[in-house]
């Protein structure tokens, strides 16, 4: 690995997602995602040895790797690694790709692969049950802290009781910058005219699951 691909991957190894669905970081919750253009002039930025470019590139397209990988119902250590090897792989072919502009989707589709890999090679299945990442909360009050903890728990709880075709997609759909249809796609292979239909489908499972655990729509809908 030269140096540019040491130094490229040192800042997405670096990359910090945050994992749960409602206490995403403020300050980049909601961002807009980055039109075709810039993400093309980004790609060949980076190709270049912009490292710069890079980081905008992780920043814009961490969430969505790692979204996909915790989708396939693999562990925060497993998604860690797979989302390391998709980053690697990127760094890989980083100056050949045939359309710039389409990088996201060629993350998620190769994401994808490294996760039913992963899976392989470790002989799992995907876990139905409860699958609660850590709970880290910055609050100042204890008392908020641990009120933020318990809804999340038990929006975890709800997601869990979820068909697994309804929890990946939902679990996609929590990167930030929300992902293009296209990517969704690529990341579970779903076509795209059946995303919105299956979305609207989903989150009204999930809002009736997290009814029966006490929660209430503005306990959990940003």
């Amino acid at each position: 690995m030269s140096d540019r691909q040491a130094s490229f991957m040192s800042a997405a190894t670096n990359l910090q997602v945050d994992r749960t669905p409602s206490g995403r970081n403020a300050a980049r919750a909601g961002r807009v995602r980055r039109s075709d253009a810039v993400v093309s002039r980004l790609v060949r930025r980076a190709a270049g040895g912009d490292q710069r470019a890079w980081d905008e590139l992780i920043e814009e397209f961490g969430g969505l790797v790692w979204g996909t990988a915790r989708a396939y119902g693999l562990s925060e250590a497993d998604a860690a690694d797979v989302s390391q090897i998709t980053w690697q792989r990127m760094v890989e072919h980083l100056g050949r790709l045939h359309d710039p502009a389409r990088v996201g989707a060629w993350l998620a589709t190769t994401a994808r692969r490294q996760c039913i890999q992963q899976l392989r090679n470790t002989s799992r299945v995907i876990p139905r049950g409860d699958d609660l990442p850590e709970q880290v909360s910055h609050a100042p009050a204890p008392d908020a802290a641990l009120l933020a903890s318990e809804r999340d728990r038990a929006l975890w709880s709800a997601l869990a009781c979820l068909p697994a075709r309804d929890r990946r997609l939902l679990r996609v759909l929590m990167a930030d910058p929300a992902p293009s249809y296209a990517e969704i796609s690529a990341a579970l292979r779903m076509p795209i005219g059946s995303i919105g239909p299956t979305r609207a489908r989903a989150l009204e499972r999930l809002r009736l699951q997290a009814q029966r655990r006490g929660l209430s729509d503005p306990d959990w809908v940003e």
